[in-house]
């Protein structure tokens, strides 16, 4: 019961990372162990585990799922591993590599819930502000109410506001089978708070995490207001410049990938097991701005989350306040710009996932900041979900997928 539950709660998580994530290229070991202090002894003394798990899972995620390409990096306490499965390019059969960018999708939240944090920690602003304090008169209309939503509600996703994304008219022209025609549409954050506002927000009674993408456009919005400068630019300047995160970026209106990149394939949200499949690789991504804008690479994304987990980031009290956790359904939860689950061998990570058109993405890791795992899928659809969350489970727990031989 408990492997089933813990089961469900990733792919809960899988479910949030949605629009709102041949031939192998073996796998190798590089680099030394970094340094550090891991914080619990325990950890510290395990023995370092093979990957030939994780490896499995990632190529069951191909064969399996119907993925085009997986890639992923692990870094631990025995230093640095690099896997892969399946391909960046279906046509030329080009295999994923560890230097490729990607579209990371919702993992953005991580970087725009530091900014929030680092700038509350300088007092230019509280988590109990209210949206209007910032905003005044935006959140209004349909029973949507700023005055009656402070900023932590935003980023732990208890804000009840409904996500711009889920609109069916947006979905369609910014997601789904409009997407063709409008990949190279802009949107300002007002015109995506105003989809939000023509909807009525979820009942905040029991203050339950009702995720939103409109949230974490707010919270760029806010951070504008406080700096006088964009999120990305204070993004840029806090977290990507000294953490040298020299593949990733805010694309803002740029449609383009820098190279390398694989395709990014989609289905465009069409459950028919034949729906045609796209090349989504040029969008602009001002569709989910601050909620969803972020170019970068497994490497960079381990950095920032081993960086981010082990204090480099924020003082301990607004680590606190980033990792209070407000428990979703079945063994999962949020916090400030990230989410937890128990996974079946009671391991506890946190991180984000991530999904946009062409690009599934993980970056989840240890509490103790010594074993982080990012992977990307260039692939949209999940039609057997099992497959994302069977990667997190090797790589934490050891344990191969199902019908595998390792």
């Amino acid at each position: 019961m408990r492997h089933r539950t813990t089961h469900k709660a990733l792919l809960a998580l899988a479910v949030t990372a949605s629009v709102g994530a041949m031939s192998l290229a073996p796998a190798h070991a590089m680099g030394a162990a970094p340094g550090g202090h891991p914080l619990d002894p325990a950890a510290a003394a395990a023995p370092a585990r093979s990957h030939d798990a994780t490896q499995a899972a990632l190529e069951k995620a191909v064969k399996a799922g119907g993925l085009p390409g997986i890639e992923a990096e692990v870094r631990d306490r025995a230093g640095t591993w690099n896997g892969s499965a399946g391909v960046a390019d279906t046509a030329t059969g080009r295999k994923r590599s560890a230097a490729e960018h990607f579209r990371a999708g919702s993992i953005t939240k991580m970087f725009v819930a530091t900014v929030i944090l680092q700038l509350a920690d300088e007092s230019r602003l509280s988590l109990d502000d209210t949206v209007e304090k910032w905003l005044p008169g935006l959140v209004r209309g349909n029973k949507n109410d700023g005055r009656t939503i402070t900023l932590r509600e935003l980023l732990n996703h208890t804000s009840g506001l409904y996500s711009h994304t889920d609109d069916e008219e947006f979905k369609a022209n910014a997601s789904g089978k409009n997407f063709p025609r409008h990949r190279y549409d802009t949107y300002t954050p007002e015109q995506l708070v105003a989809v939000a506002m023509r909807h009525t927000p979820k009942p905040r009674a029991e203050k339950k995490p009702w995720y939103s993408n409109t949230n974490y456009v707010l919270a760029g919005m806010i951070i504008e207001k406080a700096t006088g400068h964009s999120y990305a630019y204070e993004a840029t300047r806090r977290i990507i410049k000294p953490l040298k995160l020299h593949g990733t970026s805010f694309p803002g209106t740029a449609a383009q990938l820098p190279s390398p990149h694989p395709v990014a394939y989609s289905r465009l949200h069409d459950e028919n097991p034949d729906a045609p499949i796209h090349d989504a690789t040029e969008q602009n991504m001002s569709w989910l701005g601050a909620s969803g804008e972020l170019i970068s690479t497994t490497g960079d994304l381990n950095r920032f989350e081993r960086a981010l987990i082990r204090g480099e980031l924020l003082p301990p009290a607004r680590m606190k306040d980033m990792l209070e956790e407000v428990p979703a359904d079945n063994l999962t939860g949020f916090g400030l710009g990230v989410e937890f689950a128990t996974l079946t061998c009671g391991v506890k990570v946190v991180g984000k996932t991530g999904r946009t058109n062409g690009s599934l993405s993980g970056v989840v890791g240890t509490a103790d900041g010594e074993h982080q795992l990012t992977f990307n899928i260039n692939g949209d659809w999940l039609t057997d979900s099992s497959v994302y969350v069977n990667v997190i489970e090797a790589e934490f727990c050891g344990k191969a997928p199902a019908g595998t031989s390792r």
